[in-house]
């Protein structure tokens, strides 16, 4: 369901935050659909930040 104009951005980023709060369901079964949705939304996340100008200037760790 899509959100209304004029709460778009409210009703969103509730969501978004909860979904940042439980990447690390990595050690639960999600489905492959799930799994991809995941990761496109963490392209588009970038896509916003890189198009609105935002510097990315956190360190990336990345796991063995």
């Amino acid at each position: 369901m899509s959100n209304m104009s004029y709460c778009r951005f409210e009703n969103t980023v509730s969501d978004l935050r909860d979904c940042f709060e439980n990447f690390d369901l990595h050690n639960q079964d999600l489905s492959e659909s799930e799994l991809n949705a995941r990761e496109e939304m963490i392209d588009i996340c970038v896509d916003i930040a890189l198009d609105y100008g935002m510097e990315i200037d956190r360190e990336v760790v990345e796991s063995d």
